[in-house]
């Protein structure tokens, strides 16, 4: 029997569970699952399911379920001001069932930003950026102290969220290779399983010339305000990133950048997807400007697809409003499925998660009035 399926959808008020029928037209809602956590991304395979998020006052974590979202157990990884007003009320200590123990990575992060699970290890980003591994499915963290000590930590700089790791991709056939997205810190990779990193934000199109903006492409470079950033499929090193300033593509894993933006109606964005078979296929859902609202441009909203790697552009509107619409798409709030067609999906600041069944050709509302939607993420497959 085919199987539905599963979106996880994180938002400021837990993790939320939207699941289609085998012909993705019905859906149904299920949550608050997290103890209504902010969880910021939420990853799954078959019924292994991980969500992380936190903030200041709970500390950051990452939540496991092992039974496709049914029950949840939670891995607290640093302590929050909760813990501080606990230890000082023992009825406040009391009530909530807290006890003072000690947590692995004290108070070196507020939030889980970003998950990925890639030849058996877990890895997570952190706000401020730091990279945890697991190798035992979430209980354990480890903090990547190569990507930490890099040479130029010291002068990373935080974009309007703060100075969050949000983008983590691996090589599905090589272990070794990592690649991460820091905002706003720019690009960075291994190629010894994060021992060692380079940055890698260098332009390739030297026409594209220098910008005011302080998140725009200069000096040689793209611009180290990352949004978002997908690896192509196949065996090449095709990347694509969303930035503050722009769509780039790389072709030699990030190594060089070309602007890809020509087309679109605004530089400026959050997410990108890729499709899950074809590397020039790929679709972004641009904003009006970063200082000018946030929203779709003339209040319309359009998911902007490309079938030849970015060369040309098609807004695809069938189905999104396309009247006095101001919601904001976050950076980690579009995904995809890897059925035939190709599902694409995405959630907004307002609590609407749309859903395409045809590859972004046309759209539906599959859940509303959630929460502000955070990311939103396709189980994959056992």
């Amino acid at each position: 029997m085919a199987e539905g399926v599963k979106l996880l959808v994180g938002t400021t008020k837990g993790l939320f569970i939207v699941e289609g029928d085998p012909g993705r037209e019905s859906w149904k809602v299920k949550g608050p699952h997290c103890d209504g956590w902010p969880i910021n991304h939420a990853i799954g395979t078959g019924d292994s399911l991980w969500a992380g998020g936190g903030g200041e006052w709970s500390g950051a974590g990452v939540w496991r379920s092992t039974d496709g979202g049914e029950s949840w157990e939670l891995t607290r990884l640093t302590r929050g001001s909760m813990d501080e007003w606990a230890a000082n009320d023992p009825d406040f200590a009391k009530m909530i069932g807290w006890t003072d123990t000690p947590l692995p990575h004290g108070t070196a992060f507020s939030q889980i930003w970003s998950l990925a699970h890639a030849h058996g290890r877990l890895y997570a980003g952190t706000k401020p950026a730091q990279l945890l591994v697991s190798t035992d499915g979430g209980e354990i963290w480890d903090k990547v102290e190569g990507l930490t000590d890099h040479p130029s930590a010291a002068e990373w700089q935080g974009g309007g969220a703060g100075l969050v790791l949000h983008t983590i991709l691996a090589d599905p056939d090589d272990p070794r290779k990592l690649w991460v997205g820091i905002s706003a810190a720019g690009v960075f990779a291994t190629e010894d399983g994060g021992a060692t990193w380079v940055r890698r934000n260098r332009l390739s199109n030297a026409d594209c010339g220098h910008h005011d903006h302080p998140a725009a492409p200069r000096d040689g470079e793209i611009g180290h305000c990352v949004h978002n950033m997908k690896r192509a499929p196949g065996d090449g090193e095709t990347i694509y990133q969303q930035n503050h300033h722009g769509v780039w593509r790389s072709s030699d894993g990030g190594r060089s950048w070309d602007d890809i933006s020509a087309g679109l109606p605004s530089t400026f964005g959050f997410p990108i997807h890729v499709h899950p078979r074809d590397p020039a296929t790929i679709w972004t859902l641009p904003l009006n400007g970063d200082s000018q609202g946030r929203y779709p441009p003339d209040a319309k909203a359009a998911v902007w697809k490309s079938t030849d790697a970015g060369t040309t552009w098609a807004d695809k509107r069938a189905g999104l409003p396309q009247e006095a619409c101001f919601f904001t798409v976050l950076r980690q709030a579009m995904a995809g499925d890897r059925l035939e067609p190709a599902g694409v999906y995405f959630g907004t600041n307002s609590g609407s998660v749309f859903a395409s069944r045809d590859a972004g050709e046309t759209w539906s509302e599959v859940a509303r009035h959630l929460p502000t939607v955070l990311g939103v993420e396709v189980v994959e497959s056992a």
